[in-house]
């Protein structure tokens, strides 16, 4: 970090690292917008609105190479001022991969200059609406958008297909009311389609093309006592290109079927709870065990999730270079402020690994 960094508060840090992720991926091909930070403490206290984005200028040529850009790294459902729910993108030599569509995705893709319309290839962990609520806006702006000519595929375990059903029963009066006075003829269910993937303790290949193969897993984010009463799975995903192996747990426990997809990555893209947020939901489920309930959100939370110890047994058993903590949940704001809360997902990672740790933020480039 240089001189002038120290002088800099946390935020304002934060801020200079994330206007250098975009600086990153503009050089990757995308023009850079203006960008807004209207969540930054002055437009907080006076509520003034951003400025107007001036246009931006005319899109480059993509350059080769395959980049991760983090869209949202909030952890579970719930809105924040300054972070998206849960989603990433792997792209490759220019053409976008999607990993989960929480809420905020729709707007990340533009801030990152990624875009919607380009976007062909869907992949959901599982079905939380942290991690599938913007898929609606996604497909209804593609759709409406015009500029859709090619098939939007959405890959994720069982439900997956009923899902984008539903979403098409979303559209559907937006379509009709086009149809009739905007004399548009494209019927959004030959663009829009949904995959079921079969949930696997072996990696089983989910989609391969020129520029990637695609690998899934089941994780373990449900567990034995829930999934011999439901259909409902949850995924981990490996992404190899020529250039690079990326993969991306989703939410999930320590897995050894994850550890097995991971084998070698060059990046490790995990899910991570604060050891504090762990210990209070064990406390809290135990006390909702002691009133009757056996099934409650706190030992849901603790026991489907990763600590900072279970990212870095993974890790290190799949001997990957990088782990980038995502889905971070973070609990209450510590005493030292949010670079202290961040340094105990970091330390705890770091005391079972010694590769590299990076926590991810919104809009981060890898």
């Amino acid at each position: 970090m240089s001189n002038s960094d120290l002088e800099l508060s946390p935020t304002a840090r934060a801020r200079r690292r994330t206007l250098a992720s975009l600086a990153r991926l503009a050089g990757a091909g995308a023009a850079l917008p203006f960008v807004g930070f209207a969540t930054s403490p002055a437009l907080a206290q006076t509520g003034a609105p951003a400025p107007a984005p001036p246009a931006g200028p005319p899109r480059s040529a993509p350059q080769p190479g395959t980049r991760l850009v983090l869209l949202g790294t909030h952890g579970g459902p719930g809105i924040e001022q300054n972070r998206a729910e849960t989603a990433s993108a792997v792209v490759v030599d220019g053409v976008p991969y999607l990993v989960d569509c929480g809420y905020g995705s729709l707007r990340t893709l533009v801030l990152s200059t990624i875009g919607y319309q380009q976007l062909d290839s869907i992949f959901f962990t599982h079905l939380h609406d942290d991690h599938t609520s913007d898929l609606p806006a996604l497909l209804s702006h593609q759709w409406t958008g015009g500029a859709k000519k090619t098939p939007t595929d959405c890959y994720g375990p069982p439900g997956t297909a009923k899902l984008v059903e539903a979403t098409l029963g979303f559209l559907r009066s937006n379509v009709e009311i086009r149809t009739v006075d905007e004399g548009r003829t494209v019927d959004p269910a030959t663009l829009f389609h949904g995959h079921d993937v079969a949930a696997t303790s072996s990696p089983t290949r989910v989609l391969a093309d020129d520029r990637v193969t695609v690998t899934a897993v089941e994780s373990a984010h449900f567990p034995a006592r829930a999934t011999a009463k439901m259909t409902h799975r949850a995924l981990a995903y490996r992404f190899d290109t020529k250039q690079r192996s990326i993969v991306f747990t989703g939410d999930t426990a320590y897995s050894e079927n994850i550890v097995g997809l991971a084998k070698g990555a060059d990046i490790f893209v995990c899910e991570c709870m604060a050891q504090s947020v762990y210990e209070q939901n064990i406390a809290r489920a135990k006390e909702a065990e002691a009133a009757g309930n056996n099934e409650s959100i706190a030992r849901h939370v603790a026991e489907t999730h990763s600590t900072p110890g279970d990212v870095g047994r993974m890790a290190a058993k799949a001997k990957v270079k990088t782990v980038v903590l995502n889905h971070l949940l973070l609990g209450a704001r510590q005493p030292g402020g949010l670079d202290y809360a961040l340094s105990n997902f970091t330390d705890g990672v770091r005391a079972e690994f010694a590769g590299e740790v990076i926590v991810g933020q919104d809009l981060m480039v890898l």
